[in-house]
């Protein structure tokens, strides 16, 4: 499969009172067509100002873009003019946020929300929208498409929102769907469906996914790799099978030990990681993981290690890797 996105050394900040906010430090992956993506990590690591830093869709001021290149379709959307950028977000490069209800224009129809794109992108008249904008509704499972399509938000339940922003972010058939935490405020039942229509619509229309959770349970069955972020680094990197299997960094061992497992007794106790994330505005020197890090040395306090290789598209940044080894999830 060829290269898609190229992200290298991305690096966004936030000029606040209190200071500089590092919120994405220097981080570089690849996304290839039709490939799904993993980015996790917990709240506050960097995983939606990563994407929205690749949409040019930073708030500035306070937020700045500092360094790096996005290299998409032979240019660096970085650096293109504001005009190509807009031709790109919701054509190419679709994005589905986390609450539904706050991206969704509560005094406009549903119909009409959704045929916006279609008239701006793809040249559409009104009616041709509108026929289209029922065929998508209809592909992400809303009943009635024809009827609700001049429904507005309120009048749908959290699931069926977030499949008409699904229905929205595939109105252009874009080459990249980013689904931000798109299932954090549904029920289980519903977060399942919504993985099970992504993963159908992906295999339907052969685009690649980028999909940022905190949740690795919900990514297991859905993504090819995983990309773990902490407090603005991405620490490991490989195969989901492999990251799951055998993790190397502390922290993504600390991640999966938090999850229950259906192998295990209802009274084992589940695995907790001590202390809280660094502030970004002043982090530690060296490993930001290491004050929380059960396996830390003299080193990790003084030098923040890169990411090396630690197997077949592997890599894990810790200066004691050996330690953890042998470890299986």
């Amino acid at each position: 499969m060829s290269v898609l996105l190229d992200v290298k050394d991305l690096e966004t900040r936030f000029y606040t009172q209190d200071g500089v906010v590092q919120a994405v430090s220097g981080i570089s992956y690849t996304l290839d067509e039709g490939e799904t993506l993993g980015l996790v990590g917990e709240s506050g690591c960097g995983k939606s100002v990563s994407v929205l830093s690749l949409m040019r869709l930073i708030p500035s001021p306070p937020g700045k873009i500092t360094n790096g290149e996005v290299i998409f379709e032979n240019r660096d959307l970085l650096k293109v003019d504001i005009d190509e950028i807009r031709q790109v977000r919701g054509n190419k490069i679709a994005m589905i946020f986390q609450d539904p209800m706050t991206s969704l224009n509560p005094v406009l129809t549903i119909g009409r929300q959704v045929s916006e794109a279609l008239e701006l992108h793809m040249g559409m008249d009104k009616a041709q929208a509108r026929k289209r904008t029922v065929e998508l509704l209809e592909m992400v499972g809303i009943p009635q498409a024809d009827q609700r399509v001049d429904d507005y938000p309120h009048q749908f339940s959290g699931g069926m929102r977030q499949r008409v922003m699904i229905a929205m972010g595939l109105s252009c058939n874009p080459r990249i769907l980013i689904a931000d935490e798109p299932t954090t405020a549904l029920d289980v039942t519903i977060q399942a469906q919504i993985v099970e229509l992504v993963k159908r619509l992906r295999d339907d229309i052969g685009m690649a996914v980028i999909w940022i959770t905190h949740d690795l349970g919900v990514v297991a069955g859905l993504v090819d790799r995983v990309n773990v972020m902490y407090a603005g680094y991405i620490v490991e990197t490989g195969p989901v099978k492999d990251i799951y299997g055998r993790p190397r960094h502390p922290y993504t061992i600390g991640l999966l030990g938090s999850l229950p497992r259906l192998d295990e007794s209802a009274h084992t106790k589940l695995r907790s990681i001590e202390g809280l994330p660094p502030d970004l505005i002043s982090p530690p020197p060296g490993c930001p993981f290491a004050p929380r890090c059960e396996y830390v040395t003299d080193r990790c306090l003084e030098e923040n290690p890169e990411l090396e290789p630690v197997g077949m598209d592997r890599y894990a940044a810790c200066w004691n890797l050996k330690a953890t080894e042998g470890y299986e999830r």
